[in-house]
C-alpha cells in the first residue's frame, strides 16, 4: 500500500471585532510559514536494514564528582535530561537513552598524584582492593546515574575498563611504560578477567542488565599519559579474551558478552593505518584463518565495534571510510557498534573554525557524524563519549550533551555543586534516541535531493504502529516536506514533530507548522499507524 502523506503548514483563522470605545483588533486571515523550497521524500517499510539496540553514552569522567558532591537537584535534574523519556506539555523532559556505559577505574584515584595523571577527573577508582577484598562504595558517583538510569527505563548496560587495577600493572600504574603492548603482568590475565566477572556479577545482582563487558579501550594507542589506558597486541586481547569467556562462564552470567576491542577509530577495523601491527581488527578477530581468532568463544558476539573519531571531518570522508567499515564487516556477518565520539579536531566542513560556530553549528556535525554511522556503517548502536562536561579552553560543546558549571565557574573545581544547562548536542542526539527505541528497525528512505545539507534517514517499531523520520536540514534555507510511504499494510493516523534548531530544544510543534522544516535544524516526524 502506498500512503501519501504531505505535511502542509494548517491555516488558523480568527476574526476582527470591536467592543465599545475599546478597539480588539484580532486580525482574519490565514497564518501559514511559507517555506523557501519544497522537497519530497519516500519511505518504503518493505525494504529493512539493520536493527537498533539503543543509544548510549557515558558516566566517565566526571559525572562521578557530580554525583557524589553535588547538591541532589542538580544531579536529579541531569538524570532526567539523559534518560527520561516523558514529553510534557510537548516539551520532552530529556532525551530516553537506552544504554549507559559505565567506566571501571583502575585505582589510579587512589593514587593521586602519584599516578601520573595530572588531571584528577581523569583518574579512575578501583572496586577490588589490593588484598582482594571489594568495596562496593567506590565510584559512588557513577553509581547515582546508573541507578538513575533504572530508574528511567535503561536497561542496557556496559562496563568498560581503560586499565586493569594498578597492582596488576607492569608499571603499577594505570598509565602504560609497555609501548604497543598490553600494561599487563603476564600471570595477571586471569585475575584481570576475574576482576571484570566480579564487578560484573555484582550489579547483575543488584538488577542490572549488563550487557556487555568492555575490557580494552583503544588498544591501538600506547597511553603513555593523561588518562587510564595501555597499548595491546592481538595475541594479547586473544588471551584476556579466553580468561574472560571462563569467568563470565564460572559465574553463570550467560547475558554478558564481552565487547571487543573498542577501536580508536573506524579505519582500524579494516586497515592497519598507523598502529604498528593492531589494526585489521575484524580480519584477526573473526577470521578462522587468523592466529587471533575468537569467534567461537562462548561470549564473543558476531559484534565488532570502534569510534567514530579522526574520519568525520567531511561528507565524502565519513562515506568511504563507513563504507569500508560496512563492507568489511558484512562477509562474517557482524553487528556493528559506534561506541564512542565527541569532536576532537578542528576543521570541519560546516564548522571549521569552533570560535565562529554556534552551539547549533556543532551540533549538525554530529548528527551529520550520526546520519552517516547508522546510514552507511549500519551501526546498531551510537554512542557519545561524555555525558556531561565543564567548557573550556574555547571547547564550546565539543565534549558534552551537558555542560556543567561549578560554583568557581567553568575553570573551578568540579567537586563544588553548580549549575548546568542542556546543549544542543544533548538535543540532537534526543532526535534520535527519544524516538528511536531498542528493536526499531532502520528502513528506506529515498530523498532525491539529498546532499550534505540536508539527509535523514527512517525508522519502524517492531509491531509496525510507529514510523519515525529523522532529517538534517544544515541549510540555510527552510523546506516544506512532502512525504510519500510505501510498502505499509495501514493508515497514517497522526503524525507529531519535534524540532531542534538555535532557537527550539526538541520542541513539538502544533499542528499548524507541521512539514516546515527550519533552516540549520533537525526535525524528527513520529507516525502514529494503525
Amino acid at each position: 500500500m502506498k500512503n501519501k502523506y504531505i505535511l502542509l503548514g494548517i491555516t488558523c483563522l480568527a476574526t476582527l471585532c470591536s467592543c465599545s470605545d475599546d478597539k480588539v483588533f484580532v486580525p482574519e486571515y490565514t497564518v501559514k510559514l511559507e517555506a523557501e523550497q519544497t522537497m519530497t521524500s519516500t519511505v518504503d517499510v518493505a525494504t529493512t536494514y539493520q536493527v537498533i539496540d539503543g543509544f548510549s553514552a557515558s558516566g566517565a569522567w566526571t559525572l562521578d564528582y557530580v554525583g557524589k558532591y553535588w547538591d541532589n537537584s542538580a544531579k536529579e535534574g541531569m538524570a532526567k535530561l539523559l534518560f527520561s523519556q516523558d514529553i510534557k506539555s510537548g516539551s520532552p523532559e530529556g532525551i530516553g537513552l537506552s544504554m549507559w556505559r559505565f567506566c571501571l577505574g583502575g585505582g589510579t584515584a587512589e593514587q593521586g598524584d602519584a599516578s601520573g595523571i595530572e588531571d584528577k577527573v581523569r583518574r579512575g577508582e578501583c572496586f577490588r582492593n589490593e588484598n582482594g577484598s571489594y568495596n562496593w562504595s567506590k565510584s559512588i558517583g557513577q553509581q547515582f546515574f546508573m541507578q538513575k538510569a533504572k530508574e528511567y527505563g535503561c536497561d542496557q548496560f556496559v562496563l568498560f575498563s581503560g586499565t586493569a587495577p594498578v597492582y596488576w600493572t607492569k608499571n603499577g600504574k594505570g598509565v602504560s611504560a609497555s609501548g604497543g603492548h598490553a600494561n599487563l603482568k603476564d600471570d595477571c590475565y586471569d585475575d584481570f578477567a576475574d576482576f571484570l566477572a566480579t564487578v560484573a556479577e555484582h550489579f547483575q545482582g543488584q538488577g542490572y542488565n549488563i550487557s556487555y563487558v568492555s575490557p580494552v579501550n583503544e588498544p591501538q594507542y600506547n597511553w603513555t599519559s593523561g588518562q587510564e589506558g595501555s597499548g595491546w597486541q592481538h595475541s594479547e586481547i586473544k588471551k584476556l579474551a579466553i580468561e574472560l569467556d571462563k569467568s563470565l562462564t564460572a559465574k553463570g552470567l550467560d547475558n554478558t558478552q564481552m565487547l571487543l576491542a573498542e577501536a580508536a577509530a573506524w579505519n582500524y577495523l579494516y586497515e592497519d593505518g598507523n598502529s604498528g601491527g593492531r589494526g585489521d581488527v575484524v580480519y584477526n578477530f573473526f577470521d578462522t584463518a587468523s592466529p587471533n581468532y575468537i569467534g567461537d568463544l562462548k561470549h564473543m558476539p558476531k559484534l565488532i565495534c570502534g569510534h567514530s573519531y579522526w574520519t568525520d571531518l567531511t561528507w565524502n570522508t565519513l562515506y568511504d571510510v563507513r563504507s569500508r567499515v560496512y563492507n568489511t564487516a558484512k562477509p562474517y556477518d557482524l553487528k556493528i557498534y559506534q561506541t564512542e565520539w565527541s569532536m576532537m579536531e578542528e576543521g570541519y566542513e560546516d564548522c571549521p573554525v569552533y570560535d565562529d560556530a554556534s552551539y547549533m553549528d556543532i551540533a549538525l556535525a554530529m548528527a551529520k557524524v550520526i546520519h552517516h554511522d547508522l546510514v552507511t556503517t549500519n551501526v546498531s548502536s551510537w554512542s557519545y563519549w561524555t555525558a556531561a562536561s565543564q567548557e573550556q579552553y574555547s571547547q564550546k560543546s565539543r565534549f558534552y550533551l551537558i555542560r556543567l558549571i561549578p560554583e568557581g565557574g567553568d575553570y573551578g573545581d568540579i567537586k563544588d555543586s553548580g549549575t548546568y544547562s542542556a546543549g544542543k548536542n544533548l538535543w540532537v542526539l534526543g532526535n534520535y534516541s527519544l524516538f528511536i527505541r531498542p528493536g526499531y528497525q532502520r528502513v528506506d528512505l529515498n530523498i532525491p535531493e539529498q546532499s550534505n545539507q540536508f539527509y535523514g534517514s527512517a525508522y519502524i517499531s517492531p509491531d509496525k504502529d510507529k514510523l519515525v523520520v529523522v532529517y538534517t536540514n544544515a541549510s540555510t534555507k527552510s523546506v516544506q516536506m512532502e512525504n510519500t510511504i510505501n510498502g505499509l499494510d495501514r493508515q497514517v493516523v497522526s503524525v507529531e514533530q519535534y524540532t531542534t534548531s538555535n532557537s527550539m530544544d526538541l520542541r513539538q510543534e502544533s499542528k499548524s507548522q507541521q512539514g516546515y522544516i527550519p533552516a540549520k535544524s533537525v526535525v524528527t516526524f513520529v507516525y502514529t499507524l494503525q
